[in-house]
C-alpha cells in the first residue's frame, strides 16, 4: 500500500517538473515557447531619474554630458511630462535617463464645490485674472438663504439675490477664461474656456467649471514646452545629436 502511495507521489512530482520545463513549438514556419523566459545578463540599462521640472532637465544636460549616449530623445510625452530617452542601442531598446513630471493643480472640474471650498480652489490653482476676479466677485456673493431665484437656458444662468427686502439680479459669466496651474512653471500656464454652473440645493449653493475647449490646450502647451527646451538647449541640441519630439 505504501509503496504505491510512493510511486503515485513520485509520478506526479515528475509530471510538475515535466511541466515547468519550457516546450518550443514550430507551427506554421513560426516558432513559439510555452514558457516567458528572461535572459540573464541582459544590456544592462540605468534606472531613471525623477524630477518634477524642466529647469532640472535642462541642468542635467548640460552638466553631465558624459552620461548622454549618441543620440537621445527629450520626448514630451503630455503637458505634464517630459522623458529623456535614448535612441536604440543594443538590442533594439530605449534607455530613459530622465522622467520630468510637472507638478500640477488637483482642482475637480466637472464636479461640484460648495462655496467657501470653490472660493479656496479659486485662489490656490488659478492664475488671477479679470475673469477670475469676476467670477469669484459672483460666487462669493451668493449666500445660503439668500438667493430668490434662478434662470438657466443651457448656456449662460442668472440669479436673483435677495438683500434686505430688495432684488437684484446677477448675471452669471460665461463661458470664462482662466488660466489653472497645470503645467511645468517654466511655461506660461495656458488659457482655457471654462462654463460655470451654479446649482442650487438645501445645504447652499453649489458651484462647478466645466471644460470647454475640447483639450486644445494640451497641443499647445507641448509646443511651448518644446520651443522652451529647444531655446534653453540650443548649442547641445546640435552639440549632442538630441532631437526634441512634442
Amino acid at each position: 500500500m505504501m509503496e504505491g502511495l510512493k510511486e503515485a507521489l513520485q509520478y506526479i512530482a515528475g509530471l510538475k517538473e515535466e511541466s515547468m520545463e519550457p516546450k518550443v513549438v514550430e507551427i506554421n514556419g513560426e516558432t513559439y515557447c510555452s514558457k516567458d523566459l528572461h535572459r540573464y545578463h541582459r544590456f544592462p540599462t540605468a534606472a531613471a531619474l525623477r524630477v518634477n521640472t524642466l529647469t532640472a532637465v535642462v541642468d542635467y544636460i548640460k552638466g553631465k554630458p558624459e552620461e548622454l549616449r549618441e543620440s537621445m530623445i527629450l520626448h514630451i510625452t503630455g503637458p505634464t511630462q517630459v522623458a529623456l530617452t535614448s535612441g536604440l542601442v543594443d538590442e533594439r531598446i530605449r534607455e530613459t535617463l530622465m522622467i520630468s513630471d510637472a507638478v500640477v493643480n488637483e482642482f475637480q472640474f466637472d464636479s461640484y464645490y460648495d462655496q467657501e471650498r470653490f472660493l479656496i480652489e479659486l485662489q490656490a490653482n488659478f492664475l488671477e485674472t479679470e475673469d477670475l476676479r469676476a467670477l469669484m466677485q459672483v460666487a462669493g456673493n451668493i449666500k445660503s438663504g439668500t438667493t430668490a431665484s434662478y434662470s438657466d437656458d443651457g448656456v449662460s444662468q442668472k440669479t436673483t439675490i435677495k438683500a434686505g427686502v430688495e432684488l437684484s439680479d446677477v448675471i452669471v459669466p460665461n463661458p470664462v477664461a482662466l488660466r489653472p496651474y497645470r503645467t511645468f512653471a517654466e511655461i506660461e500656464q495656458p488659457e482655457s474656456n471654462y462654463v460655470f454652473r451654479i446649482m442650487d440645493n438645501d445645504r447652499g449653493p453649489g458651484f462647478k467649471l466645466v471644460e470647454a475647449d475640447g483639450g486644445l490646450w494640451k497641443n499647445a502647451t507641448m509646443n511651448r514646452i518644446k520651443e522652451y527646451l529647444e531655446f534653453e538647449l540650443s548649442e547641445e541640441l546640435e552639440k549632442h545629436h538630441i532631437t526634441v519630439i512634442a
